[in-house]
């Protein structure tokens, strides 16, 4: 059995009458509507607390991952203007010409080394100066 403690409540005459209506039907009881009404003005008034604490700290994290995305947009999106520009300027390599196509491996390859040199390090070529 489980423990219950008695409680004297006193309420106002017309929610009193409500509650004595629903007690009436067959199945319910005072004390099981009380008990089910509490539990769930408790549980509510607990989730408010939790957005009170924790609402400030979400609106901020959501503004940031906002501005993460919007930077993250207009870095891709001058990525690829740039690839397009590049790719317009530059003439073609002959099908035959093997020195030219292993000169550009080998620049692509140093470049995704420098790459990945830079982001193992944390540095940042864009907005380096506004760090110092």
């Amino acid at each position: 059995m489980v423990d219950k403690v008695r409680h004297q409540l006193f309420l106002p005459k017309p929610l009193s009458d409500r509650l004595e209506a629903l007690a009436a039907k067959p199945g319910a009881t005072k004390s099981a509507i009380l008990a089910d009404a509490l539990t769930v003005w408790l549980n509510r008034r607990g989730s408010s607390e939790l957005d009170d604490r924790f609402g400030l700290r979400l609106d901020r994290m959501t503004g940031a991952l906002s501005r993460i995305e919007r930077d993250s947009h207009v870095l891709l999106e001058t990525l690829a203007l740039f690839i397009r520009f590049e790719l317009s300027i530059q003439a073609p390599l002959a099908d035959g010409d093997q020195a030219g196509r292993a000169m550009a491996a080998k620049r692509f390859e140093a470049f995704v080394t420098q790459v990945g040199r830079q982001v193992a390090a944390g540095k940042r070529t864009i907005g380096a100066e506004q760090d110092r």
